[in-house]
Protein backbone atom coordinates (compact mmCIF):
# COMPACT_ATOMS: atom_id res chain seq x y z
CA UNK A 1 0.00 0.00 0.00
CA UNK A 2 1.21 3.44 -0.93
CA UNK A 3 -0.21 6.34 0.49
CA UNK A 4 0.40 10.14 0.96
CA UNK A 5 0.23 12.43 3.62
CA UNK A 6 -1.17 15.53 3.39
CA UNK A 7 -1.00 18.37 6.42
CA UNK A 8 -3.16 21.71 6.01
CA UNK A 9 -3.99 24.47 8.17
CA UNK A 10 -7.54 24.57 8.40
CA UNK A 11 -9.17 27.49 10.62
CA UNK A 12 -7.34 26.64 13.79
CA UNK A 13 -6.86 23.05 13.97
CA UNK A 14 -5.10 20.70 11.30
CA UNK A 15 -6.16 18.69 8.76
CA UNK A 16 -4.46 14.88 8.02
CA UNK A 17 -5.22 13.06 4.99
CA UNK A 18 -4.49 10.17 3.07
CA UNK A 19 -4.72 9.54 -0.61
CA UNK A 20 -3.65 7.32 -3.33
CA UNK A 21 -0.60 7.96 -5.73
CA UNK A 22 0.47 6.47 -9.23
CA UNK A 23 2.20 3.41 -9.28
CA UNK A 24 28.92 9.30 -2.71
CA UNK A 25 30.86 7.21 -2.98
CA UNK A 26 33.33 4.69 -3.09
CA UNK A 27 31.68 1.47 -2.51
CA UNK A 28 33.57 -0.24 -0.27
CA UNK A 29 33.11 -3.23 2.16
CA UNK A 30 33.86 -2.46 5.45
CA UNK A 31 34.01 -4.65 8.62
CA UNK A 32 32.72 -3.17 12.07
CA UNK A 33 31.69 -4.46 15.45
CA UNK A 34 29.22 -7.39 15.89
CA UNK A 35 25.89 -6.01 16.07
CA UNK A 36 24.83 -8.32 18.76
CA UNK A 37 27.51 -6.01 21.18
CA UNK A 38 24.88 -3.23 21.46
CA UNK A 39 21.36 -4.63 20.41
CA UNK A 40 20.11 -5.79 23.22
CA UNK A 41 16.35 -4.61 24.03
CA UNK A 42 14.72 -2.04 22.38
CA UNK A 43 13.12 -0.76 25.34
CA UNK A 44 13.44 2.77 24.91
CA UNK A 45 15.48 5.17 27.79
CA UNK A 46 14.07 8.20 29.52
CA UNK A 47 12.49 11.32 27.24
CA UNK A 48 14.46 13.98 26.46
CA UNK A 49 13.52 17.12 27.19
CA UNK A 50 14.45 19.48 23.31
CA UNK A 51 11.90 22.39 22.41
CA UNK A 52 10.39 21.75 19.20
CA UNK A 53 12.01 24.17 16.92
CA UNK A 54 10.26 24.20 13.59
CA UNK A 55 11.33 25.40 10.54
CA UNK A 56 10.46 29.57 9.55
CA UNK A 57 10.54 29.37 5.77
CA UNK A 58 7.40 29.00 3.37
CA UNK A 59 9.28 25.82 2.33
CA UNK A 60 8.47 22.64 4.79
CA UNK A 61 10.03 19.68 4.78
CA UNK A 62 8.31 16.14 5.40
CA UNK A 63 10.05 16.33 8.70
CA UNK A 64 8.73 19.24 9.43
CA UNK A 65 5.38 18.53 8.14
CA UNK A 66 5.11 15.86 10.25
CA UNK A 67 6.37 17.80 13.66
CA UNK A 68 4.07 20.31 12.89
CA UNK A 69 1.15 17.72 13.18
CA UNK A 70 2.73 16.49 16.84
CA UNK A 71 3.82 13.33 14.88
CA UNK A 72 -0.26 12.72 14.61
CA UNK A 73 1.06 10.22 11.74
CA UNK A 74 3.03 7.99 14.00
CA UNK A 75 0.66 8.30 16.94
CA UNK A 76 0.90 5.35 19.56
CA UNK A 77 4.06 3.60 16.68
CA UNK A 78 6.58 2.21 18.45
CA UNK A 79 9.40 3.94 15.81
CA UNK A 80 12.47 3.28 14.24
CA UNK A 81 14.52 6.00 12.26
CA UNK A 82 17.00 6.01 9.57
CA UNK A 83 19.01 9.64 10.05
CA UNK A 84 21.74 11.65 10.11
CA UNK A 85 23.27 14.91 10.79
CA UNK A 86 21.28 16.79 8.07
CA UNK A 87 17.71 15.38 9.54
CA UNK A 88 17.30 18.28 11.09
CA UNK A 89 13.65 20.94 11.61
CA UNK A 90 15.08 24.20 12.10
CA UNK A 91 17.67 24.18 14.55
CA UNK A 92 16.44 20.53 16.30
CA UNK A 93 17.42 17.17 14.91
CA UNK A 94 14.37 14.90 14.28
CA UNK A 95 15.48 11.69 16.64
CA UNK A 96 15.97 14.39 19.63
CA UNK A 97 12.33 15.92 18.90
CA UNK A 98 10.47 12.45 18.64
CA UNK A 99 12.47 11.67 21.78
CA UNK A 100 11.21 14.72 23.41
CA UNK A 101 7.22 13.86 21.78
CA UNK A 102 4.96 12.10 24.34
CA UNK A 103 2.84 10.56 21.20
CA UNK A 104 5.29 7.77 19.89
CA UNK A 105 8.26 5.78 21.00
CA UNK A 106 11.49 6.21 19.60
CA UNK A 107 12.99 3.09 19.82
CA UNK A 108 16.31 2.80 17.83
CA UNK A 109 18.34 4.79 15.21
CA UNK A 110 20.04 3.29 12.21
CA UNK A 111 22.91 4.59 10.86
CA UNK A 112 24.11 5.22 6.63
CA UNK A 113 27.42 5.81 5.25
CA UNK A 114 28.79 8.59 7.68
CA UNK A 115 26.81 7.41 10.15
CA UNK A 116 23.55 8.78 12.05
CA UNK A 117 26.05 12.53 13.49
CA UNK A 118 28.01 12.35 10.25
CA UNK A 119 31.59 11.98 11.63
CA UNK A 120 32.70 8.93 9.46
CA UNK A 121 34.49 9.53 6.37
CA UNK A 122 33.80 7.98 2.74
CA UNK A 123 33.72 4.38 2.57
CA UNK A 124 34.34 3.93 6.68
CA UNK A 125 32.99 1.18 8.00
CA UNK A 126 30.07 2.32 10.71
CA UNK A 127 29.61 0.42 13.47
CA UNK A 128 26.41 -0.55 15.97
CA UNK A 129 26.69 1.52 18.54
CA UNK A 130 24.67 3.55 21.61
CA UNK A 131 23.61 7.47 20.39
CA UNK A 132 25.17 9.81 23.22
CA UNK A 133 22.40 12.44 22.88
CA UNK A 134 19.38 9.82 22.86
CA UNK A 135 20.86 6.83 24.80
CA UNK A 136 19.22 4.93 21.69
CA UNK A 137 20.77 2.04 19.71
CA UNK A 138 22.38 2.27 16.72
CA UNK A 139 21.98 -0.15 14.19
CA UNK A 140 24.91 0.06 11.53
CA UNK A 141 23.52 -0.07 7.48
CA UNK A 142 27.20 0.42 6.25
CA UNK A 143 28.70 -2.36 8.21
CA UNK A 144 28.64 -5.89 8.01
CA UNK A 145 25.23 -5.42 6.73
CA UNK A 146 23.47 -3.01 4.39
CA UNK A 147 20.30 -3.70 5.20
CA UNK A 148 18.34 -3.97 8.15
CA UNK A 149 18.29 -7.58 10.04
CA UNK A 150 14.90 -9.18 11.09
CA UNK A 151 16.29 -9.05 14.79
CA UNK A 152 16.73 -5.29 14.46
CA UNK A 153 13.08 -4.66 13.32
CA UNK A 154 12.12 -6.78 15.85
CA UNK A 155 9.30 -4.83 18.29
CA UNK A 156 9.37 -1.91 15.39
CA UNK A 157 5.95 -0.82 14.00
CA UNK A 158 6.98 1.70 11.84
CA UNK A 159 10.34 2.67 10.20
CA UNK A 160 11.59 6.25 9.07
CA UNK A 161 13.19 7.34 6.41
CA UNK A 162 14.88 11.12 6.35
CA UNK A 163 18.02 11.71 4.58
CA UNK A 164 19.07 14.28 2.31
CA UNK A 165 20.08 12.75 -1.00
CA UNK A 166 21.49 14.91 -3.56
CA UNK A 167 20.33 13.46 -6.72
CA UNK A 168 22.07 11.46 -8.19
CA UNK A 169 22.55 7.54 -8.56
CA UNK A 170 25.34 6.70 -6.85
CA UNK A 171 25.11 8.69 -3.41
CA UNK A 172 24.76 6.08 -1.36
CA UNK A 173 21.00 6.93 0.46
CA UNK A 174 19.00 5.78 -2.05
CA UNK A 175 20.35 2.81 -1.80
CA UNK A 176 19.96 2.29 1.69
CA UNK A 177 16.32 3.82 1.18
CA UNK A 178 15.69 0.89 -0.90
CA UNK A 179 17.34 -2.03 1.03
CA UNK A 180 15.61 -0.45 4.24
CA UNK A 181 12.58 -0.87 2.07
CA UNK A 182 12.86 -4.16 1.44
CA UNK A 183 13.40 -4.69 5.03
CA UNK A 184 10.41 -3.14 5.93
CA UNK A 185 8.37 -5.69 3.41
CA UNK A 186 9.75 -8.92 4.62
CA UNK A 187 9.25 -8.23 8.32
CA UNK A 188 5.84 -6.32 7.73
CA UNK A 189 7.12 -3.35 9.33
CA UNK A 190 5.59 0.13 8.02
CA UNK A 191 7.81 2.42 6.20
CA UNK A 192 7.58 6.32 6.15
CA UNK A 193 9.68 8.51 3.98
CA UNK A 194 10.08 12.38 5.34
CA UNK A 195 10.45 14.35 1.92
CA UNK A 196 13.44 16.65 1.11
CA UNK A 197 14.40 18.89 -1.60
CA UNK A 198 16.26 17.40 -4.55
CA UNK A 199 19.12 20.08 -3.86
CA UNK A 200 19.78 19.90 -8.64
CA UNK A 201 16.31 20.38 -8.78
CA UNK A 202 13.32 18.40 -10.22
CA UNK A 203 13.80 18.88 -13.87
CA UNK A 204 17.31 17.83 -14.94
CA UNK A 205 17.83 14.32 -15.74
CA UNK A 206 21.28 13.35 -17.73
CA UNK A 207 23.32 10.87 -18.60
CA UNK A 208 23.76 6.80 -19.10
CA UNK A 209 20.80 4.81 -17.28
CA UNK A 210 23.05 2.47 -15.40
CA UNK A 211 23.08 -1.15 -16.94
CA UNK A 212 24.30 -2.54 -13.98
CA UNK A 213 22.42 -2.49 -10.69
CA UNK A 214 24.16 -5.31 -8.60
CA UNK A 215 26.23 -2.33 -6.87
CA UNK A 216 25.36 -0.58 -3.79
CA UNK A 217 26.57 2.66 -5.85
CA UNK A 218 24.44 1.69 -9.01
CA UNK A 219 21.39 -0.27 -7.45
CA UNK A 220 18.70 1.09 -10.24
CA UNK A 221 18.44 1.16 -13.39
CA UNK A 222 18.44 5.54 -13.12
CA UNK A 223 20.03 8.46 -14.83
CA UNK A 224 23.17 9.51 -12.88
CA UNK A 225 21.37 12.58 -12.24
CA UNK A 226 17.18 11.66 -12.11
CA UNK A 227 15.17 14.50 -11.02
CA UNK A 228 13.42 13.21 -8.80
CA UNK A 229 12.81 13.54 -4.57
CA UNK A 230 13.75 10.75 -2.25
CA UNK A 231 9.86 10.39 -2.02
CA UNK A 232 9.40 10.14 -5.46
CA UNK A 233 11.93 7.69 -5.83
CA UNK A 234 10.54 5.17 -3.24
CA UNK A 235 7.37 5.16 -4.91
CA UNK A 236 9.15 4.64 -8.46
CA UNK A 237 11.15 2.04 -6.83
CA UNK A 238 8.42 0.09 -5.83
CA UNK A 239 6.30 1.08 -8.89
CA UNK A 240 8.47 -0.37 -10.84
CA UNK A 241 9.63 -3.39 -8.80
CA UNK A 242 13.58 -2.85 -9.10
CA UNK A 243 13.59 -4.63 -6.01
CA UNK A 244 11.98 -7.46 -5.35
CA UNK A 245 9.22 -8.28 -2.48
CA UNK A 246 7.72 -4.58 -2.14
CA UNK A 247 4.49 -5.97 -3.07
CA UNK A 248 2.61 -5.96 0.08
CA UNK A 249 5.38 -2.91 1.21
CA UNK A 250 3.26 -0.34 3.69
CA UNK A 251 4.71 2.94 2.43
CA UNK A 252 3.47 6.30 3.52
CA UNK A 253 5.32 9.34 1.88
CA UNK A 254 5.33 12.55 4.10
CA UNK A 255 5.02 15.28 1.44
CA UNK A 256 6.87 18.88 1.54
CA UNK A 257 4.98 21.62 1.43
CA UNK A 258 5.88 24.62 -1.05
CA UNK A 259 8.67 22.87 -3.07
CA UNK A 260 8.59 23.73 -6.74
CA UNK A 261 10.34 21.12 -9.21
CA UNK A 262 12.14 24.62 -10.62
CA UNK A 263 14.06 24.96 -7.81
CA UNK A 264 17.42 24.05 -7.09
CA UNK A 265 18.58 23.95 -3.51
CA UNK A 266 19.89 27.65 -3.51
CA UNK A 267 16.24 28.56 -4.64
CA UNK A 268 14.87 27.77 -1.30
CA UNK A 269 15.23 29.46 2.28
CA UNK A 270 16.76 26.23 4.16
CA UNK A 271 20.18 25.81 5.17
CA UNK A 272 22.71 23.95 3.69
CA UNK A 273 23.08 20.82 6.22
CA UNK A 274 26.59 19.01 4.82
CA UNK A 275 24.43 15.35 4.34
CA UNK A 276 28.38 13.54 4.42
CA UNK A 277 31.76 15.31 5.31
CA UNK A 278 32.86 15.25 1.25
CA UNK A 279 30.12 18.04 0.41
CA UNK A 280 30.53 21.05 2.85
CA UNK A 281 28.86 23.24 0.45
CA UNK A 282 25.26 23.12 -1.80
CA UNK A 283 27.78 24.27 -4.55
CA UNK A 284 30.38 20.60 -4.33
CA UNK A 285 26.32 18.63 -4.21
CA UNK A 286 25.89 20.74 -7.35
CA UNK A 287 29.05 19.99 -8.54
CA UNK A 288 29.55 16.33 -7.66
CA UNK A 289 28.47 14.69 -10.38
CA UNK A 290 31.02 16.20 -12.42
CA UNK A 291 34.04 15.36 -10.48
CA UNK A 292 32.84 11.98 -8.70
CA UNK A 293 34.15 10.49 -11.86
CA UNK A 294 37.43 11.14 -10.66
CA UNK A 295 37.35 8.87 -7.81
CA UNK A 296 38.33 6.87 -10.58
CA UNK A 297 41.39 8.03 -11.19
CA UNK A 298 44.75 9.17 -10.08
CA UNK A 299 43.46 12.79 -10.14
CA UNK A 300 42.67 14.70 -7.32
CA UNK A 301 39.52 16.15 -6.94
CA UNK A 302 39.63 18.60 -3.88
CA UNK A 303 40.11 16.08 -1.02
CA UNK A 304 42.37 17.64 2.12
CA UNK A 305 41.01 21.17 0.56
CA UNK A 306 38.46 23.57 1.48
CA UNK A 307 37.00 22.54 -1.95
CA UNK A 308 36.34 18.93 -1.63
CA UNK A 309 34.41 17.92 -5.33
CA UNK A 310 35.16 21.70 -6.69
CA UNK A 311 38.53 21.26 -8.00
CA UNK A 312 40.92 18.68 -9.43
CA UNK A 313 44.64 18.61 -10.33
CA UNK A 314 47.40 17.06 -10.91
CA UNK A 315 51.42 17.99 -10.39
CA UNK A 316 52.01 17.52 -14.38
CA UNK A 317 48.69 19.65 -15.65
CA UNK A 318 49.22 22.87 -16.17
CA UNK A 319 46.04 25.04 -14.85
CA UNK A 320 45.84 27.87 -17.12
CA UNK A 321 45.79 26.14 -20.13
CA UNK A 322 43.51 23.53 -18.78
CA UNK A 323 40.93 26.59 -18.29
CA UNK A 324 41.78 28.27 -21.38
CA UNK A 325 40.44 25.30 -23.20
CA UNK A 326 37.05 24.26 -20.83
CA UNK A 327 36.08 28.09 -21.11
CA UNK A 328 36.62 27.77 -24.43
CA UNK A 329 33.97 25.42 -24.90
CA UNK A 330 31.31 27.74 -23.84
CA UNK A 331 29.48 25.31 -21.83
CA UNK A 332 26.57 26.46 -19.71
CA UNK A 333 26.17 28.15 -15.79
CA UNK A 334 29.53 27.57 -15.30
CA UNK A 335 33.41 29.11 -15.17
CA UNK A 336 36.93 27.39 -14.87
CA UNK A 337 39.53 28.94 -12.98
CA UNK A 338 42.96 27.72 -13.04
CA UNK A 339 44.12 27.03 -9.49
CA UNK A 340 47.10 25.38 -7.47
CA UNK A 341 46.38 23.59 -4.29
CA UNK A 342 48.15 21.06 -1.66
CA UNK A 343 46.26 18.40 -0.30
CA UNK A 344 46.43 18.03 3.43
CA UNK A 345 45.54 15.69 5.75
CA UNK A 346 42.28 16.88 7.86
CA UNK A 347 39.36 15.02 10.12
CA UNK A 348 37.20 14.41 6.76
CA UNK A 349 40.22 12.90 5.10
CA UNK A 350 43.15 12.23 6.76
CA UNK A 351 45.10 10.44 4.11
CA UNK A 352 44.09 12.82 0.93
CA UNK A 353 44.79 11.64 -3.03
CA UNK A 354 48.62 13.67 -3.77
CA UNK A 355 48.85 14.57 -0.14
CA UNK A 356 51.64 17.10 0.23
CA UNK A 357 52.07 17.90 -3.71
CA UNK A 358 51.41 20.86 -5.25
CA UNK A 359 48.60 20.21 -7.90
CA UNK A 360 47.84 22.58 -11.17
CA UNK A 361 44.43 22.18 -12.10
CA UNK A 362 40.42 23.94 -12.69
CA UNK A 363 38.15 24.76 -10.19
CA UNK A 364 35.10 24.47 -11.60
CA UNK A 365 32.46 27.97 -10.61
CA UNK A 366 29.07 27.47 -11.26
CA UNK A 367 27.28 30.92 -12.60
CA UNK A 368 23.68 29.55 -13.07
CA UNK A 369 22.42 26.51 -11.25
CA UNK A 370 19.42 26.47 -13.62
CA UNK A 371 21.57 25.70 -17.02
CA UNK A 372 24.46 23.48 -15.17
CA UNK A 373 24.99 20.14 -16.65
CA UNK A 374 27.35 18.68 -14.27
CA UNK A 375 27.33 15.15 -16.43
CA UNK A 376 28.04 17.20 -19.08
CA UNK A 377 31.28 19.22 -17.37
CA UNK A 378 32.28 15.75 -16.52
CA UNK A 379 32.47 14.41 -19.84
CA UNK A 380 34.12 17.63 -20.88
CA UNK A 381 36.76 17.25 -17.95
CA UNK A 382 37.62 14.05 -17.76
CA UNK A 383 37.96 13.77 -21.37
CA UNK A 384 40.42 17.38 -21.65
CA UNK A 385 42.89 15.47 -18.62
CA UNK A 386 42.62 12.19 -20.43
CA UNK A 387 43.80 13.48 -23.49
CA UNK A 388 46.68 15.32 -22.35
CA UNK A 389 48.05 12.32 -20.81
CA UNK A 390 49.71 11.89 -24.51
CA UNK A 391 51.47 15.25 -24.48
CA UNK A 392 52.80 14.57 -20.67
CA UNK A 393 54.04 10.85 -21.68
CA UNK A 394 51.88 9.79 -18.50
CA UNK A 395 49.35 6.79 -18.69
CA UNK A 396 45.58 6.57 -18.78
CA UNK A 397 44.18 8.80 -15.37
CA UNK A 398 41.60 6.24 -15.43
CA UNK A 399 43.43 3.63 -12.72
CA UNK A 400 40.02 1.83 -11.54
CA UNK A 401 37.94 1.25 -15.01
CA UNK A 402 35.45 -1.01 -12.95
CA UNK A 403 34.61 2.05 -10.71
CA UNK A 404 34.63 4.14 -13.26
CA UNK A 405 31.63 2.25 -15.28
CA UNK A 406 29.89 2.09 -12.12
CA UNK A 407 29.80 6.05 -11.54
CA UNK A 408 28.75 6.53 -15.71
CA UNK A 409 26.25 3.52 -15.91
CA UNK A 410 28.04 2.10 -17.95
CA UNK A 411 31.47 1.65 -19.95
CA UNK A 412 30.62 3.67 -22.78
CA UNK A 413 32.21 6.71 -21.13
CA UNK A 414 35.67 4.99 -20.25
CA UNK A 415 35.93 3.54 -24.01
CA UNK A 416 34.81 6.51 -25.72
CA UNK A 417 36.87 8.68 -23.81
CA UNK A 418 40.09 6.87 -23.01
CA UNK A 419 43.09 7.37 -25.38
CA UNK A 420 40.83 9.91 -27.08
CA UNK A 421 43.36 11.95 -28.85
CA UNK A 422 43.06 16.22 -28.70
CA UNK A 423 41.80 16.44 -32.14
CA UNK A 424 38.89 14.47 -31.12
CA UNK A 425 38.01 15.35 -27.96
CA UNK A 426 34.84 17.50 -28.97
CA UNK A 427 33.90 14.76 -30.90
CA UNK A 428 34.47 12.21 -28.20
CA UNK A 429 31.81 13.92 -25.86
CA UNK A 430 29.45 14.67 -28.51
CA UNK A 431 29.14 10.79 -29.11
CA UNK A 432 28.83 9.58 -25.84
CA UNK A 433 25.70 12.48 -25.04
CA UNK A 434 24.12 11.35 -27.67
CA UNK A 435 24.30 8.04 -27.05
CA UNK A 436 22.34 8.56 -23.55
CA UNK A 437 19.59 10.82 -25.28
CA UNK A 438 17.15 8.02 -26.43
CA UNK A 439 17.17 6.53 -22.93
CA UNK A 440 17.02 10.00 -20.66
CA UNK A 441 14.40 10.33 -22.65
CA UNK A 442 12.41 7.40 -21.95
CA UNK A 443 12.95 7.66 -17.86
CA UNK A 444 11.70 10.98 -18.47
CA UNK A 445 8.39 9.37 -19.69
CA UNK A 446 8.70 6.70 -17.29
CA UNK A 447 9.16 8.74 -14.19
CA UNK A 448 6.05 11.13 -15.03
CA UNK A 449 3.07 9.14 -13.31
CA UNK A 450 5.85 9.24 -10.13
CA UNK A 451 6.11 13.01 -10.18
CA UNK A 452 4.84 14.94 -6.77
CA UNK A 453 5.46 18.03 -7.06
Amino acid sequence: MISRFLVCLVAAGLLLASVGCGSSATEATPSTTSPTETSGDLTSPPKVTEPQVVESQSLKTGAATLSESNFAELQGQRVGLIVNQASKVGDSHIADMMMAATEIDLVALFAPEHGVRGSAGAGEAVGDEVDPQTGLTVFSLYGDTRKPSSEMLDGIDTLVFDLQDVGTRYYTYISTLGLAMQAAAESGTRFVVLDRPNPLGGETVTGFTASNTDSFISQYPIPSVYGLTSGELATMIVGEQWLDGLDQLDLTIVEMQGWERTQTWNDTTLPWIAPSPGLPVVEAALIYPATVLFEATTISYGQGTDRPFQQIGASWLDGEDLANQLNGFGLSGVEFEPVTFVPTPNDVNPNPRLVGEELQGVRINVVDPKTFDATTVGLYLLAAVEARTKTAGQPSVVDSPGLLDLLAGSARLRESLVGTEPEQLVESVVSVEDSWSESVAEFVELRSSYLRY
